[in-house]
């Protein structure tokens, strides 16, 4: 039996790109569904990622890769809130916009260590006298390509007041 080679389906991270960076959005286009969670363990977020990609991909909405991001943001330990930008609205989907300022800093390991990084992210936005309304989470590869690039990167977008 030989192994076959495993081709990518995430483009390869640079995270000098998002880390410690400030993001200025007015009015940035999302849509807006939600996972359910067991203490903050998803059960469903493949699929409900695969529903929403293919409306996106259904309705042309897909930004260029630069800028597409999945954001999670997790209001209780029994549900997530999952935000996919676009670049138009799509019938039949929560269509949200996000305003304000955000500051993004790159995290690499497992995802146990979130706490841990909340904690370092509050002491990093305090640095700069500023206060976290909203901690959001970005993971630029899927698990396969996390694997593949041997690296699992979860970027905080935290947004500040």
């Amino acid at each position: 039996m030989t192994e076959e080679k495993y081709e990518p389906c995430c483009p390869k991270f640079n995270p000098s790109t998002l880390d410690e960076k400030t993001h200025l959005w007015e009015e940035k286009l999302f849509i807006q569904d939600n996972v359910r969670q067991v203490f903050h363990m998803p059960l469903n977020i493949s699929s409900v990622i695969s529903r929403m990609w293919k409306k996106v991909q259904e309705y042309e909405a897909a930004p260029p890769n630069e800028e597409f991001l999945i954001l999670a943001y997790d209001p209780s330990p029994w549900k997530s809130e999952i935000y996919m930008t676009v670049n138009k609205e799509i019938p039949g989907e929560k269509n949200v916009r996000l305003s304000g300022a955000f500051i993004s800093k790159v995290f690499d390991g497992p995802y146990n260590e979130v706490p841990k990084w909340i904690k370092t992210m509050e002491e990093f936005i305090a640095s700069k006298g500023k206060v976290i309304k909203k901690n959001f989470f970005y993971e630029p590869y899927c698990p396969k390509c996390a694997k593949f690039y041997q690296h699992h990167y979860v970027i905080d977008f935290a947004e500040v007041a």
